[in-house]
């Protein structure tokens, strides 16, 4: 598993969510999130005992998330007393080497893409102007993390996920990007493997709770 793909996800989740600049820990990243049902998140970047134990014994705070490149139950037995295992925010960590492939909406819809602060969305509209699919990323270095990629039900299996996805690949190539990260729920994979992104690792979901 490779360490600075979980670092990348780390950076670029958090521009893509607006939240504080992760801080480093001998463990891997700390996220400020600053919600109530996620006060922040610690993201270890390799699956060892030592860094997960050490993670969860920094934390004081309900709430607070730890994402491990490993599977569930592996990390379970690590935890401390007050954590648990969140099977449901449990996802896969995914990369994938970027190309540009120009996509064409399918008839009926329009795609649009707008960058702010450093964060490219990408829309897809019906032809009454419904909000059918979106998605964005964050560039950080040479890298891209594609972030909250979602199809509204009425509009599902018509290509609007692909649509998204590469419509944000080429706005990522040309910035420079070469390679796109990106955490995967269970029902996204299967669409991020079909467009050529490889599974890397479990995203094992735990949360403190006293």
């Amino acid at each position: 598993m490779d360490r600075e793909l979980v670092g990348i996800w780390a950076a670029g989740w958090a521009v893509s969510r607006a939240t504080p600049r992760p801080v480093a820990h001998p463990w891997g990243w700390y996220i400020e999130v600053g919600k109530p049902a996620q006060a922040g998140r610690h993201v270890v970047t390799e699956a060892r005992e030592p860094l997960v134990r050490a993670a969860a014994a920094a934390v004081t705070v309900p709430h607070t998330w730890l994402k491990v490149p490993a599977e569930p139950a592996d990390v379970e037995p690590w935890l401390p007393e007050g954590w648990i295992v969140d099977k449901e925010d449990t996802g896969h960590l995914m990369a994938v080497d970027l190309r540009t492939t120009h996509p064409a909406a399918p008839e009926g819809y329009t795609v649009s893409a707008e960058t702010r602060a450093g964060v490219t969305y990408v829309r897809a509209h019906d032809g009454a102007g419904e909000l059918a699919a979106k998605g964005q990323m964050a560039v950080v270095g040479g890298a891209t993390v594609v972030d909250q990629v979602e199809t509204s039900p009425a509009h599902r299996r018509r290509g609007l996920g692909g649509l998204v996805m590469r419509t944000l690949a080429d706005r990522a190539v040309a910035e420079g990007a070469t390679v796109g990260v990106l955490g995967a729920t269970d029902g996204g994979r299967a669409l991020y493997e079909s467009l050529g992104w490889t599974w890397k690792a479990r995203l094992a979901a735990c949360v403190y709770r006293p």
